[in-house]
């Protein structure tokens, strides 16, 4: 059986005024059986200046809009995928997917919105919120109750105001999520402005899969995870 640590969890988290991120661990949950598939998707957005009689346009950069990520999960209630706590029976599959609902889809009631989520899964660390969400079911006992159910999952990302300034000016250790990389940016140096010591950064290298640290691509996406 694969270690649980291995598997993809989603977990509640709410942001402070200051822009810190705070997690929810009592909004959790972990996947019986990991995605064979995941799709991450960035984009960049452009507004053409055009004048009378232009032939082409200079497309002037306009904004990074959020990432997205899209995966599909299968859960089961059959009792051949072994349940994440050993020794004990799996849960039905309505009762992982009311527990996967009060962490994706559920309303806050204080904040008056749908949470957000942080998806974990070895060096994926993401923050957004869920954005569509459909599910087949292709498995059912005698009585009709669902033994499997295959969810699509989309979730897009999702960053505050205060939050938007901590990645401009990259001035505070409470940036623990994404960091674009611009000419010139270095691993080390951001790791020193990032966590106060650039020494951290072979493990920001493997915790985002980089193979080379040097060569850090302008534009690219850095996670960078909170010091535990």
């Amino acid at each position: 059986m694969p270690d649980q640590k291995t598997r993809l969890t989603m977990t509640r988290y709410n942001i402070a005024a200051g822009g810190s991120v705070t997690i929810d661990r009592s909004k959790t949950f972990s996947v019986m059986i990991n995605p064979a598939e995941f799709k991450q998707e960035y984009s960049i957005e452009y507004s053409p200046q055009k004048t009378l009689g232009q032939i082409g346009s200079d497309n002037k950069f306009s904004a990074v809009n959020s990432d997205k990520v899209s995966f599909s999960l299968v859960l089961d209630g059959t009792g051949a995928v072994p349940a994440s706590t050993a020794g004990t029976a799996p849960a039905d599959v309505k009762t992982q997917m009311n527990n996967m609902l009060a962490v994706v889809y559920q309303y806050d009631g204080e904040t008056h919105e749908p949470g957000r989520v942080r998806l974990l899964w070895g060096s994926l660390i993401f923050f957004g919120r869920m954005t569509t969400m459909s599910t087949q079911y292709t498995l059912f006992k005698a009585s009709g109750a669902p033994l499997r159910a295959k969810v699509d999952l989309q979730f897009v990302g999702s960053m505050s105001k205060s939050e938007e300034q901590l990645v401009s000016n990259r001035s505070s250790p409470d940036l623990s999520h994404i960091v674009l990389v611009r000419e010139g940016d270095t691993l080390p140096l951001l790791c020193a402005s990032i966590y106060g010591d650039p020494s951290y950064y072979p493990d920001v290298a493997r915790f985002n899969g980089l193979l080379e640290f040097r060569d850090l691509k302008p534009g690219a996406k850095l996670h960078f995870p909170p010091l535990e």
